[in-house]
Protein backbone atom coordinates (compact mmCIF):
# COMPACT_ATOMS: atom_id res chain seq x y z
CA UNK A 1 0.00 0.00 0.00
CA UNK A 2 1.53 3.20 -1.14
CA UNK A 3 -0.16 5.70 1.23
CA UNK A 4 1.95 3.28 4.11
CA UNK A 5 5.06 3.53 2.78
CA UNK A 6 4.67 7.31 2.24
CA UNK A 7 3.61 7.74 5.68
CA UNK A 8 6.08 5.61 6.95
CA UNK A 9 9.23 7.29 4.98
CA UNK A 10 8.12 11.10 5.99
CA UNK A 11 7.86 10.76 9.68
CA UNK A 12 10.65 7.86 10.25
CA UNK A 13 12.78 10.54 12.10
CA UNK A 14 10.13 11.33 14.50
CA UNK A 15 9.00 7.97 15.23
CA UNK A 16 12.34 7.12 16.03
CA UNK A 17 12.91 10.33 18.24
CA UNK A 18 9.67 9.55 19.93
CA UNK A 19 10.86 6.17 20.73
CA UNK A 20 14.03 7.19 21.99
CA UNK A 21 12.10 8.92 24.58
CA UNK A 22 10.58 5.82 25.84
CA UNK A 23 13.86 4.12 25.73
CA UNK A 24 15.58 6.41 28.15
CA UNK A 25 13.15 5.52 30.79
CA UNK A 26 15.12 3.03 32.70
CA UNK A 27 11.69 1.72 33.66
CA UNK A 28 12.76 -1.71 35.43
CA UNK A 29 9.79 -3.17 37.18
CA UNK A 30 11.88 -5.70 39.68
CA UNK A 31 13.87 -3.17 41.20
CA UNK A 32 11.73 -0.79 43.73
CA UNK A 33 14.35 1.94 43.34
CA UNK A 34 12.96 2.51 39.77
CA UNK A 35 9.28 2.93 40.85
CA UNK A 36 9.34 6.44 40.08
CA UNK A 37 10.49 5.36 36.27
CA UNK A 38 7.59 3.19 36.34
CA UNK A 39 4.87 5.99 36.82
CA UNK A 40 7.16 8.12 34.05
CA UNK A 41 7.46 5.60 31.45
CA UNK A 42 3.64 4.59 31.79
CA UNK A 43 2.67 8.46 31.80
CA UNK A 44 5.16 9.12 28.56
CA UNK A 45 2.57 5.97 26.92
CA UNK A 46 -0.09 7.62 27.55
CA UNK A 47 0.76 11.01 26.06
CA UNK A 48 1.71 9.08 22.83
CA UNK A 49 -1.61 7.17 22.42
CA UNK A 50 -3.06 10.43 22.95
CA UNK A 51 -1.01 12.32 20.50
CA UNK A 52 -1.13 9.51 18.25
CA UNK A 53 -5.36 9.91 17.74
CA UNK A 54 -7.10 8.18 20.68
CA UNK A 55 -10.47 9.56 22.35
CA UNK A 56 -8.57 8.60 25.75
CA UNK A 57 -6.21 7.47 27.61
CA UNK A 58 -5.26 7.19 31.35
CA UNK A 59 -2.52 6.01 33.79
CA UNK A 60 -4.92 3.42 35.86
CA UNK A 61 -4.07 2.40 39.02
CA UNK A 62 -3.04 -1.60 39.71
CA UNK A 63 -1.64 -3.30 43.71
CA UNK A 64 1.79 -3.01 41.53
CA UNK A 65 2.65 -0.93 38.82
CA UNK A 66 -0.01 1.04 36.95
CA UNK A 67 -1.56 0.15 33.62
CA UNK A 68 -1.99 2.34 30.83
CA UNK A 69 -5.25 2.01 29.10
CA UNK A 70 -6.43 4.49 25.56
CA UNK A 71 -8.94 3.93 23.20
CA UNK A 72 -10.37 5.17 19.75
CA UNK A 73 -14.01 4.01 18.34
CA UNK A 74 -15.23 4.68 15.72
CA UNK A 75 -17.94 2.69 14.86
CA UNK A 76 -19.54 0.24 17.63
CA UNK A 77 -20.21 -2.37 14.75
CA UNK A 78 -16.99 -2.54 14.05
CA UNK A 79 -14.73 -4.96 14.87
CA UNK A 80 -12.75 -3.94 17.94
CA UNK A 81 -8.71 -4.91 18.38
CA UNK A 82 -7.28 -4.65 21.68
CA UNK A 83 -3.50 -4.30 21.35
CA UNK A 84 -1.49 -5.39 24.23
CA UNK A 85 2.56 -4.38 25.14
CA UNK A 86 4.49 -3.74 28.52
CA UNK A 87 6.16 -0.77 28.57
CA UNK A 88 8.77 -3.10 31.40
CA UNK A 89 12.20 -3.73 31.25
CA UNK A 90 14.88 -6.42 32.51
CA UNK A 91 17.57 -5.15 34.94
CA UNK A 92 20.88 -4.36 32.73
CA UNK A 93 23.51 -6.63 34.47
CA UNK A 94 26.34 -7.38 34.08
CA UNK A 95 26.76 -3.67 33.10
CA UNK A 96 29.90 -4.08 31.88
CA UNK A 97 29.06 -6.73 29.04
CA UNK A 98 27.22 -3.62 27.45
CA UNK A 99 28.95 -1.67 24.95
CA UNK A 100 26.72 1.22 24.83
CA UNK A 101 24.69 2.68 27.87
CA UNK A 102 21.39 0.84 28.01
CA UNK A 103 19.40 3.26 28.83
CA UNK A 104 20.96 6.03 26.23
CA UNK A 105 19.50 4.42 22.82
CA UNK A 106 21.89 5.19 19.47
CA UNK A 107 21.35 3.55 15.94
CA UNK A 108 24.70 1.84 14.84
CA UNK A 109 24.96 -0.92 11.88
CA UNK A 110 21.60 -0.46 11.06
CA UNK A 111 20.25 -1.34 14.76
CA UNK A 112 18.58 0.32 17.99
CA UNK A 113 20.85 -0.24 21.02
CA UNK A 114 19.39 0.18 24.06
CA UNK A 115 17.43 -2.13 26.83
CA UNK A 116 14.07 -2.37 25.66
CA UNK A 117 15.04 -1.76 22.31
CA UNK A 118 13.09 -5.03 21.48
CA UNK A 119 11.70 -6.47 24.01
CA UNK A 120 8.68 -5.13 24.36
CA UNK A 121 9.42 -0.76 23.63
CA UNK A 122 10.42 -0.97 20.23
CA UNK A 123 7.48 -3.67 19.18
CA UNK A 124 4.98 -2.03 21.57
CA UNK A 125 5.92 1.31 20.11
CA UNK A 126 5.09 -0.16 16.00
CA UNK A 127 1.31 -0.39 17.06
CA UNK A 128 1.25 3.43 18.66
CA UNK A 129 2.85 4.40 15.37
CA UNK A 130 0.55 2.50 13.16
CA UNK A 131 -2.25 3.22 14.65
CA UNK A 132 -1.37 7.23 14.06
CA UNK A 133 -0.55 6.29 10.33
CA UNK A 134 -4.25 4.80 10.04
CA UNK A 135 -5.99 7.67 11.71
CA UNK A 136 -3.61 10.30 9.71
CA UNK A 137 -4.31 8.73 6.30
CA UNK A 138 -8.20 8.07 7.26
CA UNK A 139 -7.51 4.05 6.90
CA UNK A 140 -8.39 3.00 10.59
CA UNK A 141 -11.17 0.07 9.89
CA UNK A 142 -11.33 -1.26 13.23
CA UNK A 143 -11.76 0.11 16.90
CA UNK A 144 -8.97 0.43 18.88
CA UNK A 145 -8.28 -0.18 22.30
CA UNK A 146 -4.48 -0.42 24.35
CA UNK A 147 -3.69 -1.86 27.50
CA UNK A 148 0.44 -1.50 27.91
CA UNK A 149 1.22 -2.66 31.02
CA UNK A 150 4.25 -2.72 33.51
CA UNK A 151 4.74 -5.96 35.23
CA UNK A 152 4.98 -8.66 32.41
CA UNK A 153 8.86 -9.04 33.17
CA UNK A 154 8.07 -10.16 36.10
CA UNK A 155 4.83 -12.40 35.78
CA UNK A 156 2.16 -9.94 35.58
CA UNK A 157 1.23 -10.04 39.47
CA UNK A 158 -1.79 -7.76 39.35
CA UNK A 159 -2.61 -7.82 35.93
CA UNK A 160 -5.07 -10.13 36.57
CA UNK A 161 -7.16 -8.23 38.88
CA UNK A 162 -7.21 -5.97 36.91
CA UNK A 163 -8.72 -7.41 34.15
CA UNK A 164 -11.41 -8.90 36.07
CA UNK A 165 -12.40 -5.23 37.69
CA UNK A 166 -12.29 -4.08 33.92
CA UNK A 167 -13.95 -6.91 31.43
CA UNK A 168 -16.50 -4.65 30.23
CA UNK A 169 -13.80 -1.90 29.22
CA UNK A 170 -11.73 -4.52 27.32
CA UNK A 171 -14.12 -6.34 25.26
CA UNK A 172 -12.61 -6.79 21.97
CA UNK A 173 -12.86 -9.24 19.13
CA UNK A 174 -8.85 -9.95 19.13
CA UNK A 175 -5.72 -9.42 21.26
CA UNK A 176 -3.04 -7.75 18.92
CA UNK A 177 0.36 -8.34 20.59
CA UNK A 178 4.13 -7.97 19.25
CA UNK A 179 6.19 -9.44 21.68
CA UNK A 180 8.24 -12.19 19.80
CA UNK A 181 10.03 -13.15 17.04
CA UNK A 182 10.52 -14.24 13.17
CA UNK A 183 12.03 -16.98 12.21
CA UNK A 184 14.32 -15.01 10.57
CA UNK A 185 14.73 -11.74 9.01
CA UNK A 186 13.49 -12.76 5.73
CA UNK A 187 11.22 -15.48 6.46
CA UNK A 188 8.27 -14.30 8.43
CA UNK A 189 6.53 -16.69 10.81
CA UNK A 190 3.30 -16.16 13.33
CA UNK A 191 3.42 -17.29 16.80
CA UNK A 192 1.22 -19.82 17.70
CA UNK A 193 2.48 -21.43 20.53
CA UNK A 194 4.46 -19.98 23.99
CA UNK A 195 5.53 -22.16 26.69
CA UNK A 196 4.13 -21.39 30.14
CA UNK A 197 6.67 -20.95 33.01
CA UNK A 198 6.65 -21.99 36.80
CA UNK A 199 10.33 -19.49 38.32
CA UNK A 200 11.67 -20.46 42.11
CA UNK A 201 14.29 -19.19 44.20
CA UNK A 202 16.56 -21.99 46.09
CA UNK A 203 18.07 -21.25 49.23
CA UNK A 204 20.48 -24.14 50.65
CA UNK A 205 22.04 -23.71 54.44
CA UNK A 206 24.85 -25.18 55.97
CA UNK A 207 26.51 -23.79 59.00
CA UNK A 208 24.88 -20.75 60.53
CA UNK A 209 28.05 -18.42 59.51
CA UNK A 210 30.68 -18.22 57.49
CA UNK A 211 33.32 -19.98 58.45
CA UNK A 212 37.05 -20.10 57.88
CA UNK A 213 37.78 -22.97 54.84
CA UNK A 214 40.52 -24.12 56.28
CA UNK A 215 39.77 -24.80 59.83
CA UNK A 216 36.57 -26.02 59.07
CA UNK A 217 37.08 -27.40 55.34
CA UNK A 218 36.19 -30.80 54.97
CA UNK A 219 34.40 -30.98 58.09
CA UNK A 220 31.28 -29.09 57.36
CA UNK A 221 29.23 -29.37 54.21
CA UNK A 222 29.87 -26.18 51.65
CA UNK A 223 26.30 -24.84 50.77
CA UNK A 224 27.33 -23.88 47.10
CA UNK A 225 29.27 -27.71 46.73
CA UNK A 226 25.85 -29.31 47.75
CA UNK A 227 23.65 -26.89 45.59
CA UNK A 228 25.98 -27.50 42.97
CA UNK A 229 25.63 -31.23 43.13
CA UNK A 230 21.59 -30.97 43.83
CA UNK A 231 21.34 -29.01 40.21
CA UNK A 232 23.24 -31.56 38.82
CA UNK A 233 20.84 -34.24 39.79
CA UNK A 234 18.13 -32.62 38.05
CA UNK A 235 18.82 -33.71 34.59
CA UNK A 236 19.78 -37.37 33.65
CA UNK A 237 22.64 -38.48 30.88
CA UNK A 238 19.78 -37.86 28.50
CA UNK A 239 19.15 -34.69 29.19
CA UNK A 240 15.69 -35.32 30.57
CA UNK A 241 14.51 -33.67 33.85
CA UNK A 242 14.36 -36.07 36.45
CA UNK A 243 11.51 -34.53 39.03
CA UNK A 244 8.84 -37.42 39.45
CA UNK A 245 5.76 -36.25 38.00
CA UNK A 246 7.23 -33.18 35.60
CA UNK A 247 6.37 -35.27 32.64
CA UNK A 248 2.55 -36.55 33.61
CA UNK A 249 0.61 -33.57 31.71
CA UNK A 250 3.46 -33.00 28.51
CA UNK A 251 1.08 -33.90 25.55
CA UNK A 252 3.03 -35.84 22.92
CA UNK A 253 3.28 -33.84 19.73
CA UNK A 254 1.91 -35.99 16.73
CA UNK A 255 4.96 -36.65 14.04
CA UNK A 256 2.90 -34.91 11.56
CA UNK A 257 2.97 -31.90 13.22
CA UNK A 258 6.97 -32.25 14.46
CA UNK A 259 7.71 -32.88 10.61
CA UNK A 260 6.39 -29.80 9.45
CA UNK A 261 8.05 -27.95 12.53
CA UNK A 262 11.13 -29.00 10.88
CA UNK A 263 10.18 -27.64 8.25
CA UNK A 264 10.82 -24.38 9.24
CA UNK A 265 14.12 -22.98 7.58
CA UNK A 266 16.91 -23.93 10.11
CA UNK A 267 20.79 -24.32 10.13
CA UNK A 268 22.32 -26.14 12.73
CA UNK A 269 25.90 -24.42 11.65
CA UNK A 270 24.74 -21.21 11.59
CA UNK A 271 23.03 -21.48 14.58
CA UNK A 272 25.71 -22.86 16.55
CA UNK A 273 28.41 -20.15 14.46
CA UNK A 274 26.05 -17.26 15.85
CA UNK A 275 26.54 -18.23 19.18
CA UNK A 276 30.10 -19.36 19.33
CA UNK A 277 29.26 -22.87 20.53
CA UNK A 278 30.52 -26.35 19.09
CA UNK A 279 27.41 -28.60 19.71
CA UNK A 280 23.78 -27.92 20.65
CA UNK A 281 22.39 -29.41 23.60
CA UNK A 282 19.50 -30.56 24.74
CA UNK A 283 17.09 -33.59 25.07
CA UNK A 284 17.48 -36.78 23.60
CA UNK A 285 15.39 -37.83 20.75
CA UNK A 286 14.36 -34.52 20.00
CA UNK A 287 15.50 -31.73 17.41
CA UNK A 288 16.99 -28.17 18.46
CA UNK A 289 13.52 -26.80 16.92
CA UNK A 290 11.27 -29.25 18.88
CA UNK A 291 13.34 -28.72 22.14
CA UNK A 292 13.09 -25.13 22.11
CA UNK A 293 8.91 -25.41 20.87
CA UNK A 294 7.52 -28.34 22.05
CA UNK A 295 9.41 -29.56 24.92
CA UNK A 296 9.40 -28.59 28.86
CA UNK A 297 13.26 -27.42 30.33
CA UNK A 298 14.85 -26.36 33.17
CA UNK A 299 17.59 -24.38 33.37
CA UNK A 300 19.52 -22.29 36.04
CA UNK A 301 19.30 -18.80 35.75
CA UNK A 302 21.50 -17.21 38.30
CA UNK A 303 23.72 -18.88 41.14
CA UNK A 304 25.44 -17.01 44.18
CA UNK A 305 26.93 -17.39 47.48
CA UNK A 306 29.99 -16.84 49.43
CA UNK A 307 33.19 -14.57 48.11
CA UNK A 308 32.67 -13.15 45.16
CA UNK A 309 35.16 -10.14 45.20
CA UNK A 310 37.83 -9.09 44.31
CA UNK A 311 41.27 -11.08 45.43
CA UNK A 312 40.82 -14.09 47.95
CA UNK A 313 38.54 -14.80 51.10
CA UNK A 314 38.72 -18.26 52.21
CA UNK A 315 36.00 -18.29 52.98
CA UNK A 316 33.84 -21.67 53.52
CA UNK A 317 29.48 -19.68 53.35
CA UNK A 318 27.01 -20.32 55.72
CA UNK A 319 24.50 -20.17 52.57
CA UNK A 320 24.32 -20.70 48.55
CA UNK A 321 21.40 -19.65 46.06
CA UNK A 322 19.90 -20.30 42.92
CA UNK A 323 17.05 -19.02 40.77
CA UNK A 324 15.63 -21.65 38.01
CA UNK A 325 13.13 -21.22 35.78
CA UNK A 326 11.20 -24.13 34.08
CA UNK A 327 9.55 -23.42 30.67
CA UNK A 328 5.99 -25.50 30.55
CA UNK A 329 4.46 -27.10 27.22
CA UNK A 330 0.52 -26.52 27.53
CA UNK A 331 -1.24 -28.80 29.82
CA UNK A 332 1.46 -27.95 31.91
CA UNK A 333 -0.26 -26.86 35.30
CA UNK A 334 2.59 -24.42 36.69
CA UNK A 335 1.54 -24.23 40.30
CA UNK A 336 1.59 -27.85 40.04
CA UNK A 337 5.49 -27.92 38.76
CA UNK A 338 6.78 -25.49 41.26
CA UNK A 339 5.19 -28.27 43.88
CA UNK A 340 6.94 -30.49 42.70
CA UNK A 341 9.96 -28.85 42.14
CA UNK A 342 9.94 -28.06 45.57
CA UNK A 343 8.93 -31.73 46.96
CA UNK A 344 11.72 -32.82 45.52
CA UNK A 345 14.77 -30.52 46.06
CA UNK A 346 13.53 -31.05 49.54
CA UNK A 347 13.74 -34.97 49.54
CA UNK A 348 17.14 -34.87 47.45
CA UNK A 349 18.73 -33.29 49.78
CA UNK A 350 21.62 -34.22 52.02
CA UNK A 351 20.75 -34.09 56.32
CA UNK A 352 23.97 -32.05 56.17
CA UNK A 353 22.09 -28.71 54.45
CA UNK A 354 18.16 -27.32 55.33
CA UNK A 355 16.58 -26.26 52.06
CA UNK A 356 14.14 -24.18 51.00
CA UNK A 357 12.12 -22.99 48.02
CA UNK A 358 10.61 -20.12 47.16
CA UNK A 359 8.00 -19.84 43.96
CA UNK A 360 8.57 -16.16 42.31
CA UNK A 361 6.25 -16.52 39.86
CA UNK A 362 4.38 -18.33 36.54
CA UNK A 363 2.18 -19.07 34.14
CA UNK A 364 0.57 -21.28 31.13
CA UNK A 365 1.16 -22.04 28.30
CA UNK A 366 -0.71 -21.12 24.90
CA UNK A 367 -1.72 -22.43 21.25
CA UNK A 368 -3.43 -20.43 18.98
CA UNK A 369 -5.56 -21.42 15.92
CA UNK A 370 -4.10 -21.05 12.57
CA UNK A 371 -7.66 -20.96 10.91
CA UNK A 372 -9.27 -17.97 13.11
CA UNK A 373 -9.88 -14.62 10.85
CA UNK A 374 -6.91 -13.04 13.26
CA UNK A 375 -4.64 -15.71 12.26
CA UNK A 376 -5.65 -15.35 8.50
CA UNK A 377 -5.60 -11.68 8.61
CA UNK A 378 -1.95 -11.44 10.28
CA UNK A 379 -0.78 -14.18 7.46
CA UNK A 380 -1.69 -12.21 4.43
CA UNK A 381 -0.58 -8.66 6.22
CA UNK A 382 2.60 -10.53 6.33
CA UNK A 383 2.57 -11.71 2.78
CA UNK A 384 2.36 -8.25 1.57
CA UNK A 385 4.96 -6.85 3.39
CA UNK A 386 7.71 -9.81 3.37
CA UNK A 387 6.65 -11.00 0.25
CA UNK A 388 5.56 -14.78 1.24
CA UNK A 389 3.43 -16.12 3.20
CA UNK A 390 4.56 -16.71 6.97
CA UNK A 391 5.10 -19.67 8.68
CA UNK A 392 3.35 -20.94 12.12
CA UNK A 393 5.53 -22.03 15.02
CA UNK A 394 5.86 -22.93 18.27
CA UNK A 395 8.13 -20.38 20.43
CA UNK A 396 9.94 -21.15 23.56
CA UNK A 397 9.48 -18.23 25.37
CA UNK A 398 6.46 -17.58 27.71
CA UNK A 399 4.08 -14.76 27.58
CA UNK A 400 2.34 -15.89 31.22
CA UNK A 401 -0.58 -13.47 30.63
CA UNK A 402 -1.84 -14.53 27.52
CA UNK A 403 -3.47 -17.52 28.71
CA UNK A 404 -4.75 -15.13 31.40
CA UNK A 405 -6.57 -13.10 29.00
CA UNK A 406 -8.37 -16.09 27.11
CA UNK A 407 -9.47 -17.25 30.79
CA UNK A 408 -10.53 -13.77 31.89
CA UNK A 409 -11.25 -11.79 28.68
CA UNK A 410 -12.25 -14.71 26.76
CA UNK A 411 -10.83 -13.41 23.85
CA UNK A 412 -8.19 -15.28 22.03
CA UNK A 413 -4.39 -13.28 21.06
CA UNK A 414 -2.66 -12.91 18.09
CA UNK A 415 0.94 -13.35 18.52
CA UNK A 416 2.75 -11.12 15.21
CA UNK A 417 6.02 -10.24 16.47
CA UNK A 418 8.99 -8.68 14.39
CA UNK A 419 12.14 -9.34 16.54
CA UNK A 420 14.74 -11.80 15.53
CA UNK A 421 17.00 -13.71 17.73
CA UNK A 422 19.95 -11.69 17.71
CA UNK A 423 18.37 -9.16 19.37
CA UNK A 424 19.82 -10.25 22.84
CA UNK A 425 16.82 -9.82 24.65
CA UNK A 426 17.54 -9.80 28.44
CA UNK A 427 20.82 -10.08 27.72
CA UNK A 428 23.59 -6.93 27.22
CA UNK A 429 23.60 -4.84 24.02
CA UNK A 430 19.79 -5.59 23.59
CA UNK A 431 18.93 -4.39 19.97
CA UNK A 432 16.45 -3.81 17.08
CA UNK A 433 17.02 -3.18 13.49
CA UNK A 434 15.85 -0.19 11.72
CA UNK A 435 14.49 -2.19 9.36
CA UNK A 436 12.71 -4.79 11.90
CA UNK A 437 10.55 -1.57 13.29
CA UNK A 438 9.51 -0.33 10.09
CA UNK A 439 8.88 -3.50 8.97
CA UNK A 440 6.32 -3.71 11.66
CA UNK A 441 4.81 -0.38 11.22
CA UNK A 442 3.95 -1.14 7.79
CA UNK A 443 2.69 -4.29 8.49
CA UNK A 444 0.15 -3.64 11.30
CA UNK A 445 -2.12 -1.66 9.10
CA UNK A 446 -2.29 -4.51 7.09
CA UNK A 447 -4.04 -6.91 9.50
CA UNK A 448 -6.31 -3.80 10.31
CA UNK A 449 -7.42 -4.02 6.76
CA UNK A 450 -7.98 -7.90 6.16
CA UNK A 451 -9.30 -8.17 9.46
CA UNK A 452 -11.97 -5.83 8.85
CA UNK A 453 -12.70 -7.77 5.65
CA UNK A 454 -12.82 -11.04 7.17
CA UNK A 455 -14.56 -10.21 9.91
CA UNK A 456 -17.25 -8.29 7.31
CA UNK A 457 -18.41 -11.58 5.64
Amino acid sequence: MNYIKKYVEENKDRFLDELFGLLRIPSISSIADHKPDMRKCAEYWKEQILKAGADKAEVMETEGHPVVYGEKMIDPSAPTVLVYAHYDVMPVDPIELWNTKPFEPVVKDGKIWARGADDDKGQGFMHAKAFELMLKTNNLPCNVKFMIEGEEEVGSPNLGKWLDQNKEMLKADIILVSDTSLLGKDEPSITTGLRGLAYVEVEVTGPNADLHSGLFGGAVANPINILNKLIASLHDKNNHITIPGFYDDVMDVDPAERAEMNKAPFSKDEYKKALDIKKVWGEKGYTTLERVGIRPTLDVNGIWGGYIGEGAKTVLPSKAYAKISMRLVPNQEHNKIAELFAKHFEAIAPPYVKVKVKPLHGGQGYVSPTDSPAYLAASKAMEDTFGKKPIPYRSGGSIPIISTFEEKLGIKSILMGFGLSSDAIHSPNENYPLEQFFKGIETIPLFYKYFAEIMKK
